[in-house]
Parts: structure tokens; sequence; C-alpha cells
């Protein structure tokens, strides 16, 4: 028997949130913000709190400080069920943070990397690779060691029959430098957006930058915010799916993040990929009903509720 339904492997950092901004920050200059949240932050992270709260049994392999944000980091992960016993604590580094500049669904990050950026394939416990049915990896342009790791960890699943999922995210340095011929063949499921499609892809549209991936996937979403999500399967035809539209956002921090959550937790459970779809493109629209990545996720009976209640539809549980 596997301990864990799914293992993120990972950066961790907090997230202080500022909405309500008063326009644009200038360099020598100081503006307000109406509102502050300081949470549990991170692509990986809030991916873990959610598919955990929807039922999933998760851990979580990643580094943090021996400080007051690694302390938050991991009392905020085991509050939402994900298992921490995993966590590598540096004393060396600090722990990442990241300031968030939200402006209704868009935002401007500032990132301090910290201890995130130096866990490596070396770092992780091999028997992951076995306790485990499903691994998620998302970020790896903030993490270097896992970057330069990616397929060693890609082919360690394989090896011991562990499904995985890949959520690039963003590149701040706009390198984009990953070799997509030959990463994808290991994924079972890439779950890029748009925009991070195409500047892997070096593609001027979304079309281009589809299928240029197309000969190397097995099946990948696409992420499309208010345009819902693309799912590609190979031998299979394109599946274009509507958003499930909120018109009340409190913001979209997180909301692909969720989506991964929602897609994976359906996808481990033995749901079709289109189901799986459903699912993403759901937990992704409940995830802008409240502010910060994890903060609609309470429990798996509140977001159902806020699934049939705001969107009138069915989440897989």
């Amino acid at each position: 028997m596997k301990n864990y339904d799914v293992v993120a492997i990972g950066e961790l950092n907090v997230d202080l949130i500022l909405n309500g901004i008063q326009g644009e920050p200038t360099v020598g200059k100081e503006i307000f913000a109406e509102d502050m949240l300081l949470t549990l932050g991170s692509s990986t992270a809030i991916f873990a709190a959610n598919v955990a709260c929807l039922g999933s049994k998760t851990g979580f392999v990643g580094m943090i400080g021996k400080d007051v944000f690694g302390t938050l980091i991991e009392a905020s992960l085991t509050e939402k069920g994900v298992d921490t016993s995993m966590l590598i604590k540096s004393s060396k580094y600090a722990s990442g943070a990241t300031i968030c500049l939200n402006y209704n669904e868009d935002r401007a990050n500032v990132t301090y990397q910290g201890a995130m950026d130096h866990m490596s394939y070396d770092d992780i416990d091999n028997s992951v690779f076995t306790n485990t049915k499903h691994i998620h990896l998302s970020s790896v342009f903030l993490q270097s060691g896992i970057k330069k790791d990616l397929l060693k960890i890609l082919k360690s699943a394989r090896e011991n029959s562990v499904t995985t999922s890949f959520d690039p995210q963003w590149d701040p340095k706009e390198k984009w430098d990953m070799d997509y011929k030959e990463v994808l063949p290991y994924l079972n499921v890439f779950l890029p957006n748009e925009t991070e499609l195409k500047f892997i892809t070096g593609s001027e549209t979304l079309e281009e930058g589809i299928e240029k991936i197309r000969p190397y996937i097995n099946v990948c979403v696409v992420k499309c915010g208010r345009n819902g999500s693309i799912l590609l399967q190979k031998g299979k035809a394109d599946i274009k799916l509507d958003a499930f539209l909120n018109n009340d956002v409190v913001d979209a921090i997180g909301a692909g993040d969720s989506f991964n959550a929602g897609f994976i937790h359906a996808f481990v459970k033995g749901a079709s990929v289109e189901e799986a779809q459903v699912n993403g493109n759901l937990t992704g629209a409940v995830n802008t009903t409240a502010a910060g990545g994890t903060g609609a996720f309470t429990s798996a009976e509140a977001v159902k509720k806020i699934a049939a209640d705001r969107f009138k539809k069915s989440l897989i549980l």
C-alpha cells in the first residue's frame, strides 16, 4: 500500500498579499494598500494544501529555513492536512517570501527564493518514489536545484510506476530554458497556462505552441484563465472547456494551482481526464471566491458547497 495519494515536490514560501492598492509603485514614492494578508504561498504549497483539502492523502518535500516564516509554512501545511514529515529544515538558508501586489485578476510579484532555490534531487529521500501514487512538481524556474534535476526526478518516478504532473509557472529571468522535447515524454500530465506554453516553445500563438508540444505529450491541459482550459491527449481530439465564471472575484491568486489540485485529485482517484478537466475548471473558479490561494479551501464539504451554490456543478471528491 502507498502511504500517499500525492506527494508535492517543490518550492515553499509565504505570501504577503496587498489588496486595494492605490496606483502602481514608483521608486522614491509611497502608496497605500487597503488590505494585507500574510499566508501560505508558493504554487506547489497551494496545490498541496488544496489537493489535501479535497481528500487526497498528501505529503510535501521542500526546503525551509529555521525561522518564523518556516514555522508559519509548516504549521499552515499541517493545518491543511498535508504531511510535513519530509520537509528539510535549513540552518543556512532563510525561508522564501513573495510580496504580491494584487490588482483584481492580475498581480505583480517580488520573490526572495531563499532555501527553496537550494534543494536538489540528492536532498530527496528515495522512499518518496515508492510511497506515493503520484508526484506533482511546479515552479522549476524558481528552484535551480530542482530544475537541474527535473529529468532525474521524473525518471525515478517512472521507474517506480509513480504518475507525475508538472506546472512550469513563470520564469522570472524570462530565459525559458527548459527542453520540453526531452521532459514531456516522461510526464503523465503537463499543466502550463497559455502564456507559459508560448514562451517555453518559443511560439507566437497558442495554436503554434500546442502543435509544437503535441508529438511529445501524454496528457496536457492548457489553462486559459477566463477562457477555460484546453485538454490535449495523444491520438485524441482536443477538448476546449469554458470556465465557470465568477463575476465577483475576490482575487485570482492560486487559481491555476487550484485547477491543478482539482484535476490531479480526480486523476489520482481514477476519473477520466475529461472528468478531471471539469474538476480543474471548477476548483479554479472556487479559488476566486476568497482571498489567497487557499482561502476558499477550508474543507471538502465547503468547496463542494461553493461549487454547487455558485457554479451549479458537482465536484468530484
